[in-house]
């Protein structure tokens, strides 16, 4: 879905998190930068995350992002992520992307490899997640279907903007 909203929108620039976990099989070797437990430490210790967390058994954070004049910044992270996003950005769009249904979800974890283990993890996290991003006051989209989701998403950009 990102990468889709970037296509479309020159006026968007994705912030690139890091992670600790292993690359997932077939993922991109560019949908995180990949870093050792020992990087992430350093890049902490440095102060150079806008956000981060300890995600099940990994690390995963944005670094203070650097972007070009004139764009709106993309973030895709979790919603402890956003929360941090959000107190020092208060008027920061915050998107909650969430599957159909928990089946749909689990079907989509173990279609991208996800093991038993991490499925299982991740569905009871998905949980405190809603509730997280109600929170927040997030929008919630329901992603039933991608060009469906972007759209909807481009709308809320769209509507973002128009207020400032």
């Amino acid at each position: 879905m990102v990468e889709r909203l970037l296509d479309r929108d020159d006026r968007l620039w994705l912030s690139r998190s890091w992670t600790t976990r292993p690359r997932r099989p077939g993922e991109a070797a560019d949908a995180y930068h990949f870093v050792t437990p020992e990087e992430f430490a350093g890049r902490i210790r440095a102060g150079g995350f806008l956000e981060w967390v300890d995600f099940l058994d990994y690390r995963q954070g944005t670094p203070t992002p650097d972007p070009p004049e004139g764009v709106d910044v993309v973030f895709e992270i979790d919603v402890h992520g956003a929360r941090q996003v959000r107190e020092q950005h208060p008027d920061a769009l915050l998107v909650f992307v969430d599957a159909p249904s928990a089946a749909e979800q689990e079907r989509r974890l173990r279609q991208r490899g996800d093991p038993d283990e991490v499925v299982c993890r991740r569905l009871a996290k998905a949980v405190e997640e809603r509730a997280v991003a109600d929170d927040l006051g997030a929008v919630t989209v329901v992603n039933h279907d991608v060009d469906r989701t972007v759209a909807e998403i481009e709308s809320l950009i769209a509507a973002a903007r128009a207020t400032r």
